[in-house]
C-alpha cells in the first residue's frame, strides 16, 4: 500500500512469514480432515501432521511431546495456567494460598491472578526497581508460609527487559512453590531452554514469532496438575477441548523452526538497528529517557520517554509515518500500568513510545523513522 507507515510494532504482532503460509495452506482446504477423527483415513492423516509438529515444536523446545498444551493464545494459556493450576490445588488440599507476581505483568497474567484474588486467595503484587527489574531481596522476603504460585514474565512487551529467570526459580524451589513464566515476548528474541530455568508452566505465542493468530501453548511439568477452563471434548489431555486447528498448528511449529534456527543473526541485527537508532535520536532530543534497563533487555524493544513535548499532537504527528505503540494507549485504553510502576507520571507516560522493531526492519527504515521522530518531537515542543 503506497504511503503506508513504516511497520514498528512487532512485539505486538508479526505478519506471517511466507514460508509459514506455504506450511499451513494444503492444510486449508486439501487435508481438511478433524485430527481427532481416526474413523478414516482422512483423519488419521490430519492427526498424524498434528502430531509431526507437536513434536517439532517440542523438540525445539526440548521438551516431552506430551508436556505441550496447544490453547488459542497467550491470553488463554496464562489463564489455564494459573486459574486452572490454583483451582486444582485447593480441590485437592482445601487451601487457597498466597501468590507472587510483579506489577509489569502482562493484564493476561494481572487480571486472572485478580480473579483468584476475589475468591480468595492472596495475591502480592511487587513494584520492580527503576530499571523495571524485580529486587531479588524484596522477592524473597514476600515469601509466605503458604506460597504456592509465582508468575514472572521473561520478557516485559511494553519495555522489553529481561527478568532473571534462573535465580526466581531458585527462589521458587526453595519454597515450595511453583513457577509460571509468560515467554510470548522472549521467544525468537532471546535463547533459552525451559529446563535449564527450572521453570514449572510456560506460555508462548505464534503470532509473535512470525507465525498465524490464534494459536498458542502452554508448556507444563508432567506432575502438574490443572483443572480445565472449559470442558466437552476431551482433546489436549482434557485441558482444553475443541477441534484442533490444524492449520495453526502446522504454522505454529513452521514459525517456531525458522525463528530459533535464525535467533543469533537476528539477534545481531536487531541490536544494531536499535542501537543505531537510539544513538541517532540520543543526540538529536536532549533530556530523552530510556523506560527500562538497556542492559538486560530484548534486542529489539526501544521504549523512550520525550521530555516537554505534548504527547497527544507527538503521536498525531507520528501516525501517518510510524505504527508503533504510545504508552497513552494500552491495550485496555489506559495509560501503561508498565510505565506508571516505573515511576513516570501520567504525563511522561502520554509523551512514551515502544519502538519495537522485526525481522523486516532495514537500515533505511531506521533512518527514516529517526527523521520522522525528530520532526514530530519537534514540532509537539510544549
Amino acid at each position: 500500500m503506497k504511503g503506508k507507515p513504516l511497520y514498528l510494532d512487532y512485539q505486538s504482532s508479526t505478519p506471517c512469514s511466507t514460508r509459514v503460509l506455504e506450511a499451513m495452506e494444503p492444510y486449508w482446504s486439501d487435508y481438511f480432515a478433524n485430527p481427532s477423527d481416526r474413523q478414516h483415513s482422512d483423519g488419521i492423516y490430519a492427526c498424524a501432521a498434528s502430531n509431526v509438529s507437536r513434536e517439532c515444536l517440542a523438540e525445539l523446545l526440548g521438551v516431552d511431546p506430551t508436556r505441550l498444551i496447544f490453547t488459542s493464545g497467550a491470553t488463554e494459556a496464562n489463564n489455564l495456567a494459573l486459574l486452572g493450576y490454583a483451582r486444582a490445588r485447593t480441590a485437592e488440599t482445601g487451601d487457597k494460598g498466597h501468590v507472587i507476581t510483579l506489577s509489569t505483568e502482562h493484564l493476561s497474567v494481572l487480571e486472572p491472578l485478580r480473579k483468584l484474588q476475589k475468591e480468595g486467595f492472596r495475591l502480592t503484587e511487587l513494584q520492580p526497581n527503576s530499571d523495571g527489574i524485580i529486587s531479588l531481596d524484596q522477592f524473597e522476603k514476600a515469601f509466605q508460609k503458604d506460597t504456592f504460585l509465582v508468575s514472572i514474565m521473561m520478557a516485559n512487551n511494553e519495555i522489553g527487559v529481561l527478568q532473571p529467570i534462573r535465580e526466581i526459580a531458585l527462589r521458587c524451589k526453595y519454597n515450595s512453590a511453583l513457577l509460571h513464566c509468560d515467554a510470548s515476548q522472549a521467544l525468537g528474541n532471546i535463547p533459552f531452554n525451559i529446563d535449564t530455568l527450572d521453570i514449572d508452566l510456560l506460555t508462548i505465542s505464534a503470532h509473535k514469532i512470525y507465525g498465524p493468530k490464534g494459536i498458542g501453548a502452554l508448556i507444563k511439568k508432567k506432575n502438574i496438575r490443572i483443572q480445565p477452563l472449559q470442558w466437552g471434548g476431551g482433546q489436549e489431555q482434557g485441558l482444553r477441548p475443541g477441534t484442533l486447528p490444524l492449520p495453526l498448528v502446522v504454522g505454529f511449529a513452521t514459525a517456531a523452526k525458522i525463528a530459533i534456527e535464525d535467533i543469533h543473526t537476528n539477534i545481531h541485527k536487531y541490536k544494531f538497528l536499535r542501537d543505531t537508532l537510539l544513538n541517532d535520536l540520543t543526540n538529536k532530543i536532549h533530556g530523552l529517557k530510556i523506560n527500562g534497563s538497556l542492559k538486560s533487555r530484548l534486542p529489539n524493544n526501544l521504549n523512550i520517554t520525550v521530555p516537554n513535548v505534548r504527547g497527544k499532537k507527538m503521536n498525531s504527528l507520528l501516525r501517518k509515518h510510524i505504527s508503533c505503540s504510545s504508552g497513552s494507549a494500552c491495550s485496555n485504553g489506559a495509560p501503561s500500568h508498565v510505565l506508571l510502576a516505573l515511576g513516570r507520571s501520567l504525563q511522561e507516560v502520554e509523551c512514551s513510545l515502544r519502538l519495537s522493531l522485526g525481522r523486516y526492519t532495514t537500515e533505511e527504515d531506521v533512518s527514516q523513522i529517526s527523521d520522522f521522530l525528530t520532526d514530530a518531537i519537534f514540532k509537539s515542543k510544549i
